[in-house]
This record gives structure tokens, sequence and C-alpha cells, in this order.
């Protein structure tokens, strides 16, 4: 900083001395000729200009010149400083600030300067500290979360472990079934965890073929059938003529399980799920509909945060955010819509037709 301070300083000065020393060199050149000039005229009047005389007009004309070449390079100085100050002043606190971001201090600010240009370099920089901080927020509620998701099932495994060790348990069908369950649920965690991970980074392995997105909607809510109708539940799959695009059949089936398998989670028994597929404005899109405990206004865009739970829509909390991970993969688009608490709510899936997977 130290260095470009003095180089401000000393362009203003070569700046100031180049201008004088070309005026210097035209004075040189230009002053004889004119006290040449002036001489003539004089003689053509019957006047006489003596050598003394010239050598007196040249001299003057220095002095005039060497003190105007003083003054301009201390203006240029005085001019330089604060012009330097005004530049590296803010250039230190963006600096300071960036030293601190990297040092993990993510409330640091930088005060916005008067010149327009440097205000938007110290915006950019409390941009990016407010991002970190929304990261590091987000990084560490993840963790806590993950430790929460765990905790639950691990207790579990442990409380059965110990009873069995004490005889407290025998190690029948009954206890190894409940163990299983968590250790699935576990895994589950872990599977849900890695396809988040890489839905995050943009690495999704997709394998994008041409396919119908009524089929791939239809097979994956009549899957889930037997478990819809156990729960009492009614499920009615409207999927008309094909809906043709260009994407990744799992992926979209994933998707569509997800939606369902939460419509069911808030729908109770005596309700009803409708799983549409339709090809609308250019789009493939899949609708499921339910008839459940609906969403609030404040909760239509938060159910896709991770580890946000809304009611008995439960699971392990990142199922819809993987979903929208996919759809936007794809291309699209996955929106929530309700018209209020106990009024239901429909998750649409939209899919430009033909387009390429990611």
């Amino acid at each position: 900083m130290n260095r470009l301070w003095v180089r401000l300083l000393l362009s203003h000065a070569v700046v100031a001395v180049v201008a004088g020393l070309t005026a210097y060199l035209v004075v040189r050149v230009v002053a004889p000729q004119l006290y040449d000039h002036e001489a003539r005229m004089m003689a053509g009047h019957g006047m006489l200009a003596g050598r003394g005389m010239r050598a007196v007009a040249v001299a003057a004309m220095n002095n005039a010149l060497l003190i105007g070449v003083l003054a301009g390079v201390a203006a240029a100085l005085v001019a330089g400083a604060y012009g330097a100050r005004r530049i590296m002043l803010p250039l230190e606190a963006v600096s300071s600030a960036t030293h601190q971001l990297a040092a993990g201090r993510y409330d640091q600010r930088v005060a916005l300067p008067r010149e327009r240009e440097l205000a938007a370099v110290a915006e950019d920089v409390n941009t990016l500290a407010e991002r970190l901080a929304e990261t590091e927020a987000r990084r560490v509620r993840l963790i806590g979360e993950v430790a929460h998701e765990m905790r639950t099932p691990l207790t579990v495994l442990d409380g059965y472990v110990e009873g069995l060790v004490d005889g407290v348990f025998a190690p029948g069908p009954q206890v190894l079934d409940e163990m299983s369950a968590e250790v699935r649920r576990l895994r589950r965690l872990a599977e849900d965890l890695s396809a988040l991970s890489r839905a995050e980074e943009g690495r999704l392995d997709l394998r994008p073929v041409e396919t119908d997105l009524a089929r791939v909607a239809a097979a994956a809510a009549e899957r889930l059938r037997p478990q819809v109708e156990d729960a009492g539940v009614e499920l009615a799959v409207e999927a008309g003529p094909p809906v043709p695009l260009r994407g990744d059949p799992d992926r979209l089936a994933q998707v569509v399980t997800n939606l369902v398998g939460n419509a069911l989670a808030a729908t109770p028994a005596g309700g009803r799920i409708v799983v549409r597929a339709a090809h609308r404005d250019g789009q493939a899109q899949v609708e499921v509909a339910d008839t459940g405990v609906g969403l609030a206004e404040a909760d239509l865009d938060r159910v896709f945060e991770r580890f946000y739970r809304v009611g008995p829509r439960a699971g392990s909390g990142i199922g819809l955010t993987i979903s929208r991970k996919i759809a936007e993969a794809h291309g699209g688009t996955l929106a929530a819509a309700s018209a209020g608490p106990g009024r239901g709510a429909t998750f649409t899936l939209r899919v430009p037709a033909g387009a390429p997977g990611a």
C-alpha cells in the first residue's frame, strides 16, 4: 500500500515536471524569435533594441517559468497526496476486512466511500462477507441437524444392545427387526446426505434419455399404492397422453416418489392424493396434490430447505431439497402451493420438454 502511495505522488510530480520542461523548451525556442521580431518592429520606428535587453527579457521569462514549474510541482504533490489518501484509505479498509474474513470473522463490514468505483468494491466485499456468514451459519446448523438425526437411531440401538447384554431382551426376531429398522434409517440418512451433497455441488449423476414423464410418474406412484391404501388414503393417478422429454427417468421417479411420500405423511385416513402428468405451455409437468394438513404461506418455500419440517411432513427432512435440486438439474422447477393450513397442498414439477439433462 505504501509503495502505491509513493507511486501516486511521483506520477503527479512527473506530470508537473514534464509539463514544465516542455514549456521551458518551447520558451527557449520561441522567446528569441519573439524578441527578434520585436526588435525589427522597433527598428522600423527608428528605435534601437540592444542585446542587453534581449538577455534581460530571456532571463525574466526563464525565472517566471522556473517559478511556475516549482509552483506546479508543489501543487501536483499536494493534489497527489490528497488524491492518494482518498484512494488509499478505502483500499486499506477493504484489505483489513478481507484479512478479517480470511480469519473467519464474517461480521466485518466496509464503510462505503464517496467515490462510486471504490464504493462498488466495498459493496462487493460486504456482500461476500454476508454470503460467507450465511454459509457458515448453514454449515453449523447442518452439523447440528445431522447430529440430531443420528442421535435418535443410535440411542435406540444403544438401548437394545445394552438390553441384550444385560439379558433384559432376548435376541428374538422382533428385537432384531427393530434394530434392523434403525440401521436402515441410518443408512437412508447417509445416502440422502450423500445425494444432497452431490446435488448442491452440481454433481448429480444424470443419465438423460428420451422418456415419457407421464409413464414415469404413474409407475412411481403405483409403486407406493399399497402403502397409501394401507394408510386408508385414496390414490388417483391421472396420466393421460404421453409427455415426452429428455431426462433421467430414475431421478424423475425419485422426485415423484418423494412428493407422494410427503403427501401421504401429511394426509390423514380418508384423504386423497392425486398425481397428474400433462404437457402445458411447452413444459412437461407433474402435480402431486393432497387433501392433508396444508401449508402456511411462509412455509411454501421453506419446505425445500434442508431438515426443515412442517407438521407431519417428516422423513429425513431433505427429500424435498434433493427433489428440487434434481428438477433444477433438468432445467426445471419444483414449487409448492397451498390454500392454507388444513386445506391440502400441491407440489408441481415442471421440466422443459425435450430439455437435456445437466
